[in-house]
């Protein structure tokens, strides 16, 4: 399966939300990343389920909702009741984390598990069975524009073979850092899923930026 593009609107132009989406989904994005945090976790706070209902009225494309927040639990069935077509959590927030996964599941909804830079990639060897979508940070969680770890290929590498072995329906995703200077190396890798921001909405025309990075990545 060819790789898949998910422009993340944490670096959208707000003020013009909806016609970028329609602009990215008309150009072939594969799904919407929207990433949501709490100001705990993850030293930002962004967007919430209003701006996930927001988008299903913009774009037909599924909802890739990353949750960077603590206690996830609370918020599943919102985030899922409001359009989201997957929900991903944060290994490091929460210590049933098997029951989160279970519950992500209930809801009829992608289930999907990320790590930070330098959380240890072995809780993937339990959770893999589990998971729709596995995400690799290659940047720490918090804001748009950071420049990509290089260490992260060699953490997409060693997922890839987990996943190959353990569940090879899971899709692995990386988030951060990706432009056309880095996507070619992080689908070499073994990324299925690429998530870009800035490289998408930081300049010019989004469409024109998502083809371009496309091209990029050899798809």
């Amino acid at each position: 399966m060819a790789t898949e593009i998910a422009p993340s609107i944490l670096a959208a132009d707000f003020t013009r939300l909806g016609e970028q989406l329609e602009a990215v989904t008309a150009a072939g994005a594969d799904l919407i990343h929207i990433d949501v945090m709490d100001g705990t976790f993850a030293p930002n706070i962004t967007l919430g389920p209003a701006i996930v209902s927001a988008c299903t009225r913009a774009t037909t494309l599924p909802l890739d909702v990353h949750l960077m927040i603590e206690q996830p639990d609370r918020y599943l069935d919102v985030f899922a009741e409001a359009g989201a077509g997957g929900l991903t959590v944060h290994a490091e927030v929460t210590p049933h984390l098997h029951r989160t996964l279970q519950q992500i599941r209930t809801l009829g909804v992608k289930v999907g598990l990320a790590v930070n830079p330098l959380t240890p990639l072995e809780i993937y060897r339990e959770a893999l069975p589990y998971l729709d979508l596995a995400l690799i940070m290659a940047v720490n969680p918090g804001f748009g524009g950071q420049h990509f770890i290089p260490a992260s290929l060699q953490r997409i590498a060693t997922l890839r073979a987990w996943r190959d072995a353990l569940n090879p329906a899971c899709r692995i995703e990386v988030d951060g850092g990706i432009n056309v200077d880095t996507v070619a190396a992080v689908v070499e890798a073994g990324a299925d899923i690429v998530v870009a921001g800035t490289a998408v909405f930081g300049s010019g025309a989004v469409s024109d930026a998502l083809v371009t990075l496309r091209a990029a990545a050899g798809r």
